[in-house]
């Protein structure tokens, strides 16, 4: 099949025809996932919450890790699968980590034992403020060039609640796309390596444009999964 009739073929298909994006929010067992999962629902996206960490990156498109619990039990749930989870996030699963979800991307962190997944090098730490835990809205500033999803989101005030940050190590510096300060101490506020982003504040607590964020970070991921589907016909 030549390219322009494939494309039109492609054009042709109705929506109906386009299987649902799969996204999996992985459960640490702490609760509290409704905001998130409503702000992940769509049409054309099917939301299962998964306590399997193995499980979690099986027959997925998107791998969700939300931002509610502690470093120390979460780790311990994540720590059956974490060579699988690695292994994925290392083949191009896209992987949307919030809050304690971006911190469990790093090392390891002085909240509690435990191994982090190691995407990004670095510890997470206290705040270093008076005002802990850091709970509102804050700017997110870019030292860099604007990372896209925040360009089409248009997100510049998030809102935060932690009493941890992740403290990227020296190599990690370069995949920090937004910076925050609280209180004199300026934080990681969301970082990137290829398709796995960290957010230390909560996109569907963000109003419009943190759903904005969100549904942006998931068409990434569906240009991805059908791209991929594609390069196979």
């Amino acid at each position: 099949m030549n390219n322009v009739n494939h494309q039109q073929e492609l054009s042709a298909r109705s929506s109906t025809d386009i299987p649902l994006m799969r996204v999996t929010v992985f459960d640490y067992g702490a609760g509290n996932l409704h905001s998130l999962i409503k702000t992940l629902e769509s049409p054309r996206s099917e939301v299962r919450v998964e306590s399997d960490p193995v499980l979690a990156v099986q027959h997925t498109d998107a791998l969700i890790l939300p931002g509610v619990g502690a470093f120390a039990p979460a780790a311990e749930r994540l720590a059956p699968g974490l060579s699988e989870i690695r292994a994925a996030l290392a083949r191009g699963l896209p992987c949307l980590g919030i809050c304690l979800g971006m911190q469990l991307l790093f090392d390891s962190s002085t909240e509690g034992a435990g191994e982090g997944i190691g995407v990004f090098a670095g510890q997470v730490q206290k705040l270093n403020a008076t005002r802990v835990p850091q709970i509102g809205w804050n700017a997110l500033e870019h030292d860099g060039p604007v990372d896209p999803l925040f360009a089409q989101s248009g997100l510049r005030l998030a809102y935060f609640a932690n009493s941890f940050v992740a403290r990227p190590g020296r190599s990690t510096v370069s995949q920090v796309i937004a910076w925050t300060e609280h209180e004199g101490d300026r934080f990681a506020s969301a970082v990137r390596l290829g398709r796995v982003v960290g957010a230390q504040f909560h996109p569907e607590k963000s109003s419009r444009d943190g759903v904005a964020f969100v549904h942006a970070f998931l068409g990434e991921a569906a240009s991805v999964r059908f791209s991929l589907a594609e390069s196979s016909v």
